[in-house]
């Protein structure tokens, strides 16, 4: 008589099956949302970014090229926000399986939440992608620099690709309880203290209940995604505007 198959095993396998498929079908239902979230946002950020390193570089501050590149960064975290907000506050609640669309997100907030509901965590969002892009985009700036002048010419898109990495990873590791502060803002429940978007509130409560660890969850998967991130990003970057550069005759 043959014995039946143990009951662990199958339990495993069904559970990873499960958790594949469910997986992906999260990533396919909420592919359209996170490429629209980050392609205006990218554009919006070095939009401005460039903008006001142009404005500040030449008119104001030319003898200060560090401030020059923090004042642009923040400058372009608080325009690409507006339209980031909104967005990750659909995906990440629908992440959490809490409705079945994005649209039913939107609907459910406005009716509930009024207009100003889709901006929740706006200002930790800011207060958490400031601090990182005053780190990531000095830094990148400094390393390039630095480069540069050791090899006595302006460094490759693969050279722009390693200080990215570089920048990003270190950038994440320190910003990471900022991180993890705007997700329980964006995730509480509407009656819920943290719902008012106070992320110092928000990092006391994550400290009070798992310790300086709960703070930093996540941080190497976030230094690994954001470094393999920063080097594809910031160096296609680097490569497509030396190019446009060289090609108008432009000096970068």
């Amino acid at each position: 008589m043959l014995s039946p198959p143990p009951i662990p095993s199958i339990i495993t396998r069904s559970s990873i099956k499960a958790g594949g498929i469910a997986g992906l079908s999260t990533d396919v239902a909420l592919f359209p949302l996170d490429t629209l979230k980050t392609r205006l946002q990218t554009a919006l950020f070095f939009c401005t970014y460039e903008s006001t390193k142009k404005i500040l570089g030449v008119h104001v501050l030319s003898n200060y090229q560090p401030v020059v590149h923090m004042t642009a960064a923040c400058m372009g975290e608080v325009v690409s926000s507006v339209v980031r907000v909104p967005l990750e506050l659909a995906k990440q609640r629908r992440q959490a399986q809490l409705y079945q669309s994005s649209i039913k997100v939107f609907q459910d907030i406005l009716k509930n939440e009024g207009f100003r509901g889709l901006f929740r965590g706006y200002f930790s969002t800011v207060a958490r992608e400031i601090p990182f892009s005053v780190i990531q985009f000095p830094l990148w700036e400094i390393l390039k620099k630095w480069w540069s002048q050791r090899q006595g010419y302006y460094v490759d898109s693969w050279q722009a690709s390693l200080c990215g990495a570089f920048a990003g990873g270190f950038s994440a590791a320190l910003t990471t309880p900022l991180d993890v502060a705007k997700t329980r803002i964006m995730l509480a429940e509407r009656t819920d203290s943290l719902a008012k978007g106070s992320i110092t509130s928000a990092m006391k409560v994550v400290y009070k209940q798992h310790g300086i660890p709960g703070l930093f969850a996540g941080v190497m998967p976030r230094i690994l995604w954001i470094s393999i991130g920063g080097a594809v990003f910031l160096g296609i970057y680097e490569k497509v505007k030396t190019i446009i550069c060289s090609q108008r005759g432009f000096d970068f």
